[in-house]
């Protein structure tokens, strides 16, 4: 055995370094491992996203999602603060632009009151005067929505848990997993040599690859990661005053998804979107993309047919756009006109791991699993990166709750469909 752990984190993205921080903190003593099989961290969804700080308009009142997200924005802000990152709190206008969105409006005004948001109703004179460049009905005016760069949060997390004792191992792709009464052995690759890892206990926040973690270990779960691509353009650097807040349309709560947005980066640019469209390859940020594998997983998967059946009508719309640039473009003219096509640059990709039931049904809360020695983060939906200092701890909990029932008030959680 190359090394024994009290703990091991299998993720390097934002939500496995804030875990692997968090548990060194309360453990100072143990030794703790954070494995991740890429070069660097967050090079996957936490480095593939808008870098939004979510204040929690969306969610169900109750649910993971809404009390991560509201306790995600203090924690993120204070830790960007002590540590010098920069954060923007450029406030967020959810624009209506015809009278079905008001009517959604008006449902998503009142959820904002139900988790405890202040927000503001903007009718259209007062829109206009805020945002010049936008055009709707009305809006919903979140102050408390922000920006930062999430990869260089995570960075900062991990040199605060490296700094504390803990150990990252980069370039290590798990590659097979087993436990026992007193331990887990976790089988990896290391730069192309084989490598074995113990852990007294196991956490894993893989994202994409949740659902063959569990498999690894022999978890029966009734869920599996469905890969969705969502793809930005980027204004021309005249646009980098453009807006004044971050810009999103009402969403259709039919959907997971928010819609194409305009939103302001931390850098000063502005970027359009993302869609929403089916990934043929869990890691696949090019244009065109095929995993083999990933297809077959998800060819033999009823979850899979059943969903894509459900939302045939959604996926070739946004099919269509993804190809045909007038139509994606047709969706930000509808709230932003100024907006031409040649305005529309490219820029990078972002991957979406969705959880799906076997029944079809799209997982929009934290999803949890786990055996004796392990816990699996299975689903961690947006906003996964500005809850991560809170989902962190709420694992931490979970963790010292599983080596020690008595600390447990009630049973480990599995977050609702």
């Amino acid at each position: 055995m190359d090394q024994i752990y009290d703990y091991i984190i299998i993720g390097g993205g934002i939500v496995g370094v804030s875990t692997a921080w968090q548990l060194q903190q309360r453990y100072p003593d143990k030794t703790i491992a954070l494995v991740e099989k890429e070069a660097g961290l967050s090079l996957h969804q936490t480095g593939h996203n808008s870098g939004v700080i979510h204040a929690g308009v969306y969610y169900a009142p109750g649910s993971l999602k809404a009390e991560f997200c509201k306790a995600g924005v203090a924690a993120t802000t204070e830790f960007c603060q002590q540590h010098n990152i920069p954060v923007e709190n450029c406030g967020k206008l959810l624009v209506a632009t015809n009278p079905l969105e008001l009517e959604r409006m008006q449902a998503l005004y009142q959820r904002c009151a139900e988790n405890g948001l202040d927000v503001e109703l903007l009718d259209q004179a007062a829109l206009q005067q805020r945002e010049p460049n936008i055009e709707g009905l009305g809006a919903i005016f979140v102050s408390t929505t922000s920006i930062v760069n999430y990869r260089q949060v995570t960075e900062k997390m991990a040199q605060e848990f490296i700094a504390l004792g803990g150990q990252v191992l980069l370039e290590t792709a798990v590659t097979g997993l087993a436990e026992t009464d007193t331990q887990v052995t976790v089988q990896a690759s290391r730069r192309g040599k084989p490598v074995a890892l113990a852990g007294r206990f196991l956490v894993v926040c893989s994202g994409l690859m949740a659902d063959r973690m569990t498999r690894m270990l022999g978890i029966e779960t009734d869920f599996q990661i469905i890969p969705y691509r969502g793809e930005y353009y980027q204004l021309p650097e005249k646009y980098n005053a453009i807006v004044n807040h971050l810009i999103y349309p009402i969403p259709d709560p039919d959907l997971p998804f928010l819609g194409v947005h305009l939103t302001r980066m931390i850098d000063g640019s502005v970027t359009v979107g993302p869609n929403a469209v089916q990934g043929w390859k869990r890691e696949g940020y090019g244009k065109i993309n095929l995993s083999l594998r990933d297809m077959l997983d998800m060819f033999t998967f009823s979850g899979f047919w059943k969903v894509t059946r459900k939302h045939l009508k959604t996926g070739l719309v946004e099919t269509k756009n993804s190809w045909w640039k007038p139509g994606y473009l047709k969706l930000v003219n509808k709230y932003c006109p100024k907006i031409q096509l040649a305005d529309l640059k490219p820029y990078p990709a972002g991957i979406r791991a969705q959880a799906v039931l076997k029944d079809g049904t799209l997982v929009h809360d934290f999803l949890f699993a786990e055996s004796p020695r392990s816990l699996h983060v299975c689903n961690a939906p947006s906003p996964a990166a500005t809850s991560a200092i809170p989902i962190g701890n709420y694992i931490c909990d979970k963790v010292a709750q599983k080596q020690n029932p008595a600390l447990a008030e009630s049973p480990v959680e599995t977050a609702a469909a």
